[in-house]
């Protein structure tokens, strides 16, 4: 809120970062991703280095197929992004429907898993402490 005689912003700005971006002005308004789940410990991969030629991606996928030269996961191109891993998530999808990255999915295997017993036997004993 403004004090009176004082004129209201025109816009928001961060700082630090500059003008401020809603993460629903990234995504286009879409909270779900046209492919894929994307869980946060899952691998993301480019598949090309130059993506400039490419139309219709945004700065934000751009700066995803550059990031992702290296093996990241969703987590740490939500962090290196600073923006939230839903936004993220649907950002992927995009890429993925042009196969400009590729996402590996953990494994769902429980081999090397501790049995159900190993845990019940650690909380026994930190409850005797």
């Amino acid at each position: 809120m403004t004090a009176p005689g004082e004129p209201a912003a025109q816009e928001w700005v961060d700082d630090h970062a500059g003008p401020v971006v809603r993460p629903y002005a990234v995504t286009g308004g879409r909270a779900r991703p046209v492919t894929g789940t994307f869980d946060l410990i899952s691998l993301v991969t480019a598949t090309r280095a130059d993506v400039g030629s490419e139309a219709g991606l945004g700065p934000e996928h751009v700066a995803i197929v550059g990031l992702c030269q290296r093996i990241q996961s969703v987590a740490e191109v939500a962090a290196h992004l600073d923006l939230p891993v839903g936004s993220v998530r649907v950002l992927l999808g995009d890429l993925v429907a042009r196969n400009l990255v590729r996402v590996r999915e953990p494994r769902a295997t429980s081999a090397g898993l501790p049995d159900e017993s190993v845990f019940e036997a650690v909380i026994n004993g930190l409850r005797a402490l």
